[in-house]
Parts: structure tokens; sequence; C-alpha cells
């Protein structure tokens, strides 16, 4: 087959301020637009205006560059880690099409962009370019996979209801999970709740190119199907299984797989037991993601990712007040004073995914993973593999909780850092890749 093109949501908003660097031209008229433009919508149509011209149509525009090689285009205010604690807005630059989409009142930005030339800023963007080869082609293979799987899976499966994804929201329980299916008018989005994908602004290395290069087309399969290849920061030393963090179906090469060479000592690795996840998160198991190497951390983390410090064992303390204020703002839920946070249900990594949440006026069950991490934090939590303790309790009232984790991020797939440390001590990319997702094969699909 012919390399795929894709189409990334880059932003949504009233009004999308962008600058074309060279000649494009609009839904292959003759005129071409070059310079500083605005869209927005007014009296029901999406207007482009600036440099002397304007442009409208009821539903969407499309423009191509003259020469796809040399000319990018600019869009201001592209939010980055959406929802997550190091959110922020940055000038993007994007090879490829620009297509603007009228949603209601507001405007889409799309990037029409093939794929290969995607994956080298997903790489760049996902880690730093400086990473080893070894990780760079297990990286690009990863991204590849995913995103092919993605969108095979889009083109042949009807969107979900809530009763078929197995959402459930009463009075008395609130579970649910989000995937991708949320995005209809593209492929991915540009932002980590697909892959960080930041167009030409990352500067790609010759090593980040060259690992592209090298997996030109590479795909993992499982048996006939490509895989659905998803990854997370840190592990915390087991990875989740899939059926825990999304949908209620076994993906085989999406399970539990220690992240070390053997069983750590002194460790009962069944983490759906409280007993065991308990001694498993209060300790240091040894694990490829357990390292502090900061030159091996920073083949992943990004300047801002590094704000993180702790990521295979972290603690935080949520006072009372705070607890009931997320709730409210997060779920709409008025708890009143918060008594106890009980871990109910665990996966194979040790992350909740049925978590109860007893106050004085009532109590409530909220799963799955992400939903937890939403619930208790500003952001989200790091992860859901956490114990709890009660601190400063006064009249069956915790002053506050003491929440001790394991892991960033969902766990399932492969785990970035512990990858970095398997590139440090020599393994290879396939080696890498068949560490973490068990019985597939490489296949090249294009």
């Amino acid at each position: 087959m012919d390399e795929p093109l894709i189409i990334v949501g880059i932003l949504t908003e009233e009004v999308i301020n962008f600058t074309f660097y060279g000649d494009y031209y609009a839904n292959n008229q003759e005129d071409f637009f070059s310079g500083v433009f605005q869209a927005s919508v007014k009296n029901g149509k999406l207007v482009v205006e600036g440099s002397g011209k304007k442009l409208s149509d009821d539903v969407s525009l499309v423009f191509t560059p003259n020469s796809p090689e040399s000319e990018h285009f600019m869009i201001r205010d592209v939010v980055i880690g959406v929802k997550f604690h190091w959110e922020r807005k940055e000038k993007e630059s994007f090879k490829g099409a620009l297509k603007l989409l009228r949603k209601g009142n507001k405007v889409t930005a799309i990037n029409i962009i093939n794929i290969e030339e995607y994956l080298k800023s997903v790489i760049s963007s996902e880690m730093s370019a400086k990473s080893s080869p070894a990780l760079l082609k297990a990286h690009a293979v990863i991204s590849r996979s995913w995103l092919l799987s993605q969108i095979a899976q889009s083109e042949g499966k009807k969107k979900l209801t809530p009763e078929e994804k197995g959402i459930v929201v009463s009075e008395d329980e609130i579970v649910r999970w989000y995937d991708r299916e949320d995005h209809d008018d593209f492929d991915v989005c540009a932002d980590d709740h697909c892959q960080r994908y930041q167009g030409i602004t990352k500067i790609f290395s010759e090593s980040a190119r060259q690992a592209v290069e090298d997996t030109h087309g590479l795909v993992m399969k499982y048996g006939d199907e490509i895989c659905d290849a998803r990854f997370s920061k840190s592990c915390g030393g087991v990875s989740e299984s899939f059926d825990h963090v999304w949908e209620d179906k076994k993906v085989p090469y999406l399970d539990r797989v220690i992240d070390y060479k053997f069983e750590p000592e002194n460790f009962d690795t069944n983490l759906k037991d409280e007993k065991n996840a308990t001694k498993w998160i209060l300790g240091e198991p040894e694990s490829y993601c357990n390292t502090k190497d900061k030159t091996v951390l920073s083949q992943i983390l990004l300047h801002y990712d590094q704000e993180t410090v702790d990521f295979f064992r972290w603690t935080l303390d949520i006072p009372q007040e705070k607890v009931k204020s997320l709730l409210k703002s997060k779920m709409e839920l008025d708890l009143g004073n918060v008594t106890d946070i009980e871990p109910l249900e665990r996966g194979e990594s040790g992350r909740i995914y049925r978590l109860r949440i007893k106050g004085t006026k009532k109590s409530i069950i909220i799963g799955k993973e992400l939903e937890i991490r939403r619930a208790l934090s500003d952001s989200h939590l790091y992860s859901s593999a956490f114990i709890v303790e009660k601190m400063d309790v006064k009249e069956g009232i915790p002053g506050s909780f003491r929440l001790k984790g394991a892991g960033w991020g969902h766990g399932v797939g492969l785990c970035q850092i512990g990858a970095a440390v398997m590139s440090e001590k020599g393994f290879s990319f396939d080696e890498i890749l068949t560490h973490y997702y068990r019985g597939i094969k490489l296949v090249k699909d294009y």
C-alpha cells in the first residue's frame, strides 16, 4: 500500500490565528494565501480573513501548500498538556495542509500530513531526540502501529454507546473510560490524549529522522491485525492489562508484564491482592523503570516533564477541604466530609479500577483508572496505583489523606522509562518491543 496520509486535530477555539509561510491554495482555487490570517465563525459561516483577503464556507476550508517540502504554517496559542499539570500554550508550526472546520460557533484546526513526517515529530515530542537509536526505533514502530490500528478500528467499528462501553453513571457508582473514539473529525489529536505531536516546532535530530527511515512502514502485528500499541511513562514495575483501563476485553499483547528480566525477589506480584499491592507500592522492587539516572531520564522526559521528579514511587497529601472541592468541581459530587478512600478492585499493576469514596452524606464508587485520577487531582494523579493513609483523624474525620503511589500513566503496553533503561543496557529495538508486547511479530505494512 501507499504511504498513508493522516488527519491530526490541533485545537478548537472561537478564534484561531495562523500564518502561512509560503503560498497556500484554498479548496483548490487558483488564488493563493500567504501571510497572517484569522479564522472565526460569523453569521453561521466559517470565515478566514487577513493579508488583504477573505474567504468563507458553510463547513470547511482546506489550504494546501504549493511547495510541500519548503512551506509551512504556524498556529498561535496551541494548548499542550490539556488538563495535565504542565498545561500551557505554544506557537507551533506544521508542514502539510491546513483544514479549518466549523464546529458550531467554534473552529477546529486540522493538519493533513503523511504518516512518516508525522512520526518524526511524535518521536521528537514524546521523548528527547537525543535518545538512543534502539529506543527511537522502538517508539517509531509503536507510534506507527498504534495510529494505523486506530484508523483501521474507526473504519470498521461503530461508535460505542455508553452501555456498550460498560459505562455506569448512577447515584451510587460512576464508572467510565475515555479513548480516541471521542474524535469524530480526525484520526488523532495532537496532545497526550493520543500522541504528542508538535509538527516541525520540535527540531528533528538526525537520529530521530534515521529511526523513522530505518523502520519505514514497519508495524507490530498480533496474528493478522496491526497492534493497538499503547504506552505510558512508567508502569511502576508491572504493566497493566488493557481491560482494566479501557474496554472490558482481553488484548493478549497488552497484558501483565514484569518490567525486569525475572520476578523481583521478596515480592508477591499478584498485585490484585491488597496486601501484596501495599507491600509493592511501599517497596523498591527491581525494575527497568526504577531509575534515577538523569542521563536516561532525559531521553524520555522533556523539559516540562522533568518538572515531575518522582514517578516510580510518589507521595501526595490531599487536605480534606481539597478532596471535597475536587469532588464537587470534577465530579459534581457532594459527599459531605470524606471519611475514607477505599480501593475495591486492582488490576495487574496494582492500579485501582474501582474505588469507593465514603462521606458523611453518602458514598460513591468511581472507576476506571483515568476517572479515579481525574477525581483526586486538579489535573491527573500520576497513576491510580496507590494506597491511602488517613491523617489527623478527629471524630472519625481525616484532616487529610496521604496517597503513596507507583508509576506514571495508565501503565499499559510499553513503559517508556523502562524501555530507555533497556536500551542503555544494550537491548535492540525488537527485543524491547517483544519484552513489552508478548506474541507480536514485526511486519512491513507499506
